[in-house]
């Protein structure tokens, strides 16, 4: 009787199994090892380039600001141009209006309104060609700058009008004389029309023509390797 010879190939039982090969010992491959974690206070936009950030934002919100807040002497300007005039009559006891019922002092406040809407959406299309990036310091310095404006605008129409020392005008004028009010804003509300619409005006622009952040678009897809 023949005892059949074990083959070479076959194992043997009694020794142990080799340890499988891991795909990072295969030849011509390598390991990756996972990236090391920044330190702590690395991050981008916080300690070292947070501070640069905040200036930079705080600058173009004054030079911004500034800007547009000299664009008040021109409004002032059209504003003493356009507005009616309040005609005002002296009977030699009193000052009184010539015309009880006109709309002359609402139409002033109106063509103030009107002016700093105007002027309004100027400056924020002007702010946003000139930075289409946006920030926060532009938007700031759009707001604070529009007010600086309508109240240099006012001061303006106030200074160069009629004389706002009723007393000396209608002395000056003489009895039975008509002659014309000082440009006032009894309105305040119409201050913030120039600030409201350069800042909505802004973020408008700055929202649909804006430049877009085209990074997740340009992120590579991750493969499935494992299919």
């Amino acid at each position: 009787m023949t005892v059949p010879t074990p083959s070479s190939n076959s194992p043997d039982p009694s020794r142990p199994a080799a340890p499988a090969k891991s795909s990072g010992d295969r030849p011509g491959t390598e390991s990756e090892a996972p990236p090391p974690s920044p330190p702590h206070g690395s991050v981008p936009g916080y300690g070292g380039e947070g501070r640069p950030l905040v200036r930079r934002e705080l600058r173009d919100a004054a030079v911004c600001a500034v800007a547009v807040a000299v664009c008040g002497v021109l409004m002032g300007l059209l504003w003493l141009w356009l507005a009616p005039r309040v005609p005002l009559y002296n009977n030699g006891q009193a000052v009184l209006f010539k015309d009880p019922e006109g709309e002359e002092a609402i139409g002033a406040e109106g063509v103030f309104a009107l002016l700093g809407l105007g002027f309004g959406v100027v400056t924020g299309v002007a702010v946003f060609l000139r930075r289409r990036i946006g920030g926060v310091g532009l938007v700031i310095g759009l707001a604070v700058g529009g007010l600086l404006g309508s109240l240099l605008a006012q001061g303006v129409g106030k200074w160069f009008g009629p004389d706002s020392d009723l007393v000396a005008a209608a002395r000056a004028a003489g009895k039975g004389a008509t002659f014309d009010a000082p440009l006032e804003l009894h309105a305040y509300a119409v201050l913030l029309a120039w600030p409201c619409a350069a800042v909505l005006v802004h973020l408008l622009a700055t929202a649909f023509f804006g430049p877009r952040d085209e990074t997740a678009a340009q992120a590579p897809v991750p493969h499935d390797w494992g299919r």
